[in-house]
């Protein structure tokens, strides 16, 4: 074999390693910009990329074969927008997960007084309550703590095989119910998770509400906000050592999600 046939093999070769790297990295790119922490504004476009080209490299020798499309058609921008489809759907869906964690934080805030304690997110690129950052924040420490991400690897391992590049995407309807049904769950979740610290908050309302009534003299508007803030808090160190299962069970149902969605 002569030097001019080997370069053209070995170029061959070359881009055939490229178009593996570029079809897995549109999936993997666009589940981290749509999944929590990591598609945020606090981490930069670079570091995703490059988070988006390590895990393709990693992984494209596991999965099969792309399509061996370079033309720029109508089949080649139908296939990357479908694989950008299924990597947003991803990411999506985790991140409905960790919104569980904001809405409870919430949902504690104007029980506890916190509500006015409003600060910018860079997480979520929204104004929200200290609370809520405190949950997101503690969702994505478990969530790395439980081994979320190696979780959330092994299910993009998964929907590759589940849904492999340049095949139909399943049954549209069935995919537009798998949303729907999961943001209930998450509703769900975070109405659970409040619960008891809502009640206990509401229930020291209410004593304050009949003192007040029973004795204005004692002025229970300037006792029952600091007693409301210290006991929020109090249950808010309670609650942080119960949180562990509660919120795997969301992390699973948000796996389950997403491998429903891929068929």
């Amino acid at each position: 074999m002569d030097a001019a046939t080997q370069t053209v093999i070995d170029g061959q070769q070359a881009f055939a390693v490229i178009n593996a790297l570029m079809w897995v990295m549109l999936r993997t790119g666009a589940m981290l910009m749509a999944m929590p922490l990591v598609g945020t504004r606090a981490v930069p476009v670079r570091v995703r990329v490059m988070i988006a080209g390590s895990l393709a490299m990693a992984l494209a020798p596991m999965l099969p074969p792309s399509p061996q499309l370079l033309a720029i058609d109508a089949v080649t921008v139908l296939t990357a927008m479908r694989e950008l489809f299924v990597g947003a759907s991803i990411g999506f869906l985790l991140r409905l997960a960790f919104e569980a964690g904001a809405m409870a934080g919430e949902l504690v805030s104007q029980g506890t007084g916190l509500a006015f304690a409003q600060m910018s997110d860079p997480l979520r690129g929204v104004n929200s309550g200290v609370v809520g950052q405190w949950f997101y924040l503690a969702f994505g420490l478990l969530f790395f703590t439980l081994n979320g991400h190696l979780a959330l690897i092994a299910l993009l391992v998964d929907s590759y095989h589940a849904l492999p590049i340049g095949t139909a995407l399943p049954d549209p309807q069935a995919m537009l119910t798998v949303a729907p049904t999961f943001f209930m769950q998450v509703l769900r979740s975070a109405l659970s998770l409040a619960l008891p610290v809502m009640v206990a908050m509401l229930a020291v309302n209410l004593a304050f509400g009949v003192l007040g009534r029973a004795a204005p003299a004692l002025n229970p508007i300037q006792l029952g906000l600091p007693t409301a803030l210290l006991l929020g808090l109090l249950l808010l160190s309670m609650l942080s050592g119960e949180l562990g299962p509660p919120v795997q069970r969301i992390f699973d149902q948000s796996f389950d999600a997403a491998r429903a969605l891929t068929g």
